[in-house]
């Protein structure tokens, strides 16, 4: 079976993109709202209120958690793309789903910022010169990381999260 954690698989970057796994990337973080609200559409409160697995957070955690993550994202592309080598101030995700909003908000509140936010961010993404993938910013714990390499870990984020999603449907017959 595979691991709860990592339905797609855990996140891998070869090294750098080819111009077809580039725009693969930008493909899927444009289509991360779409498939996130295709996963959640019509659940119910107890639903949402469910964990993905076993000590794990909750679809509705998941739904918040997305917009957080990516907020962060865009912010650390804009500073890449405006600043030389940026240093980025990373966030305890596991501490924000744990936040009253998160836990018990209405998910269509996250689900509406995630639209905006990524028609704002393929904005940018969709307009970054090839020479700036290679800029960076430096990430306190991992180190400098392209934007490039971002491109793709975000590209397997949403992919990620809506699979934790799609998955439990799956399991529980939903």
């Amino acid at each position: 079976m595979t691991d709860p954690r990592y339905p797609i698989g855990k996140f891998s970057y070869p090294g750098s993109l080819t111009t077809e796994q580039k725009q693969q990337c930008l493909t899927d973080i444009q289509q991360t709202p779409a498939r996130l609200r295709a996963a959640v559409a019509g659940l119910s409160d107890q639903q949402l209120d469910t964990p993905y697995r076993d000590g794990g957070w909750t679809v509705r955690q998941l739904a918040h958690h997305v917009p957080d993550s990516h907020m962060n994202a865009y912010i650390r592309f804009k500073l890449a793309l405006t600043e030389d080598d940026p240093t980025i101030k990373p966030y305890l995700e596991d501490r924000w789903a744990e936040l009253p909003e998160s836990r018990k908000a209405p998910i269509e509140v996250s689900l509406a910022l995630l639209d905006s936010l990524h028609q704002r961010w393929m904005l940018v993404l969709r307009n970054i010169p090839d020479a700036d993938w290679k800029r960076t910013f430096r990430h306190p714990e991992m180190g400098p990381m392209t934007l490039e390499k971002t491109l793709a870990l975000y590209s397997w984020h949403g992919r990620h999260h809506v699979a934790h999603v799609t998955s439990l449907r799956e399991r529980m017959g939903w």
